[in-house]
């Protein structure tokens, strides 16, 4: 029998399960580009519920107890229940919106560990380093919510030029200011956007933005296909410097590792157009922090968006919360119900395999047999030293 330790965001407030707004989500077949969609033996749950949350339990229980298994859900990621559970933990489960940060310190204290399994995408609150030196197997369900974060992308890419948070701020304050409310609206038409990193979201965040009539560029350390270029009619950069200087609008997708972490400094800031948006769905720590709310005050930049912060969640005076210009959300872009119903599923794909003794599949490995595996060899960087976001 083995203990599985999922830590997951509170319940609503109003209470579980919630009045659902429809009655189903669509049927997904396939990813882009041929994947297959997450196929375990069964599911216990119905596509479209919560089960992201700890009442949700990732419709694990019934599965796992059957089998002969241990399942602990909480939400304190931080405090002491989840220490208590880890000391006993062979498998560690959390999510990048509510993550449970698993530093060198913390898997020193879980000497059962063998899997730590992200439910969703971006395994950076793991220590990947120390989790290659304590041979625990790091995974993910890839590209489950890749789609549902390219499209709260594209989201508040419009949010922020068409200046929509003012906008309604001024409707439910019973206001109807139109000049206070399109003195920093823009159309997207005509603008360069520059993506970092044209992964799987990056790709399909160009995808989508292609029919604005906008100029898409883009970095990656990988350079697409020519077809491909020649598709979106993009343009390449091969330093993040370039793009930056080049575009009016900054979409960012790189996963966090030491090469990204704090890249948007003041210095590159500082580069950009005046005027310049900023979009980040990817890690906050590829930013810094006050170096953003500073260019925010002087108009270096003219907005920033997203759904990432660091610490998760941040503090109350987290000063995110009251720069101007911004359109921040908590983390949520990629835990749609629609894509819980996918992530779910592949958690149990993953688990099923894991306890089956068989392989897990490589598209979702980043960690393995004491070494970055699968899509972790080509998406993370392990020099030795800490992760740098694994640290709360």
């Amino acid at each position: 029998m083995a203990k599985i330790l999922c830590v997951l965001y509170p319940d609503p407030v109003t209470g579980y399960p919630p009045e659902y707004a429809r009655d189903s989500i669509p049927l997904i077949e396939a990813y882009p580009g041929g994947q297959s969609i997450p196929s375990p033996a069964d599911i216990d749950f119905t596509p479209g519920e919560l089960l992201g949350c700890v009442s949700g339990e990732l419709g694990l229980r019934k599965y796992l107890e059957a089998a002969g298994h241990e399942l602990v859900v909480t939400s304190d990621k931080d405090g002491p229940e989840f220490e208590r559970h880890l000391a006993e933990a062979e498998v560690v489960i959390s999510q990048p919106f509510w993550p449970a940060y698993l530093s060198a310190e913390r898997i020193a204290k879980a000497p059962h560990l063998k899997l730590a399994l992200t439910a969703g995408i971006g395994s950076d609150h793991v220590d990947l380093d120390a989790a290659i030196k304590a041979g625990i197997t790091v995974a993910e369900v890839t590209y489950s919510n890749s789609i549902s974060v390219a499209e709260h992308a594209v989201m508040q890419i419009l949010t922020l030029v068409r200046n929509f948070v003012p906008s309604y701020k001024w409707v439910i304050e019973g206001g109807w200011n139109i000049a206070d409310c399109v003195e920093r609206a823009y159309d997207l038409e005509g603008m360069d956007v520059g993506i970092i990193a044209a992964g799987r979201i990056g790709q399909a965040v160009m995808r989508r933005l292609a029919p604005f009539g906008v100029r898409l560029h883009y970095f990656d350390t990988r350079r697409l296909p020519l077809e491909l270029e020649q598709e979106l009619n993009l343009t390449y950069h091969d330093s993040v410097e370039s793009l930056v200087r080049s575009v009016d609008v900054v979409d960012i997708h790189a996963p966090l590792h030491p090469k990204t972490y704090h890249m948007f400094d003041a210095d590159l800031l500082a580069t950009m157009r005046r005027g310049s948006y900023i979009v980040n769905t990817a890690r906050a720590e590829i930013v810094v922090r006050d170096d953003v709310v500073a260019a925010l005050e002087s108009g270096r930049l003219a907005g920033y968006a997203g759904d990432v912060w660091f610490p998760q969640p941040p503090a109350v005076d987290h000063p995110w919360r009251t720069m101007p210009h911004h359109a921040m959300t908590p983390h949520v872009s990629g835990t749609t119900l629609s894509a819980q119903a996918r992530y779910a599923a592949g958690t149990r794909e993953i688990l099923e395999d894991f306890f089956a003794g068989s392989p897990i599949r490589d598209e979702y490995l980043i960690v393995d047999g004491g070494a970055l595996a699968g899509v972790g060899a080509s998406s993370y960087t392990a020099d030795g030293s800490a992760s740098p976001g694994a640290q709360a």
